[in-house]
């Protein structure tokens, strides 16, 4: 199956326009405590442009960073050559990683199980390529707390937001979709962000760590 998904003009938007724009609100501090701590081989899925790639501390042996859009992996790779530790861009899909089971230490998804097709499979795959015990490390914005607000992201994922977002939707549980898949939640932080006076349907956010436990059985249906 291929990974190559195309989304040309909001991947040029993402790099030129949201990626800048999330800085200036303020993300950096996220990516920084969504990648501390990191060890040995990691994977990231959905890896964009390469925003996190800075973030990445030095106790990271490797990065293999996965990315279907090709507009995206092309700025990606270029974020690699600046990485201060060494980080592969490669082509794929969160449903379908183009590794063995139990190669990685740790996995990161960062702003990516919003837009994936299928949270369920994704979140499979990636316990698959997970060694046991190892770590989830997730950043996404997911379903508000509001009753009101979640009405509106109901609307919205069912009309206009997926069109102009590359696939994205507002409103995921995403915190149960991880549990969901057997991985045991161990850090989860919700907020706010990026803080505003008026609500906004993205704002709900949640940033934390689960496990692969020792005995959760890798996804037999996957490649291996």
């Amino acid at each position: 199956m291929s990974g190559r998904i195309r989304h040309p003009v909001f991947a040029r938007f993402y790099a030129k326009v949201a990626g800048p724009a999330l800085d200036k609100a303020g993300i950096g501090p996220h990516r920084d405590r969504l990648l501390a701590g990191l060890e040995g081989d990691v994977v990231e899925i959905g890896a964009g442009n390469g925003l996190n790639f800075s973030h990445y501390p030095a106790g990271v042996k490797r990065v293999f960073a996965v990315e279907p859009d090709p507009t995206l992996r092309g700025y990606a790779g270029r974020a690699a050559a600046r990485a201060p530790v060494p980080v592969e861009v490669v082509e794929g899909r969160a449903e379908a990683l183009p590794f063995p089971r139990a190669s990685f230490d740790a996995a990161v998804v960062c702003l990516v199980l919003c837009s994936v097709p299928d949270q369920a499979v994704a979140l499979a795959e990636i316990r698959r390529v997970l060694r046991p015990g190892g770590t989830l490390r997730f950043f996404e914005h997911v379903q508000a707390d509001s009753p009101k607000m979640r009405q509106v992201q109901r609307v919205l994922d069912r009309t206009v937001w997926p069109l102009f977002s590359g696939g994205c939707h507002t409103g995921r549980d995403t915190a149960a979709a991880i549990a969901a898949a057997g991985f045991e939640l161990t850090d989860l932080d919700n907020f706010l962000f990026p803080e505003s006076r008026l609500p906004l349907p993205a704002a709900a956010h949640i940033l934390g760590t689960a496990v692969r436990p020792d005995d959760a059985p890798a996804s037999e249906g996957a490649p291996a």
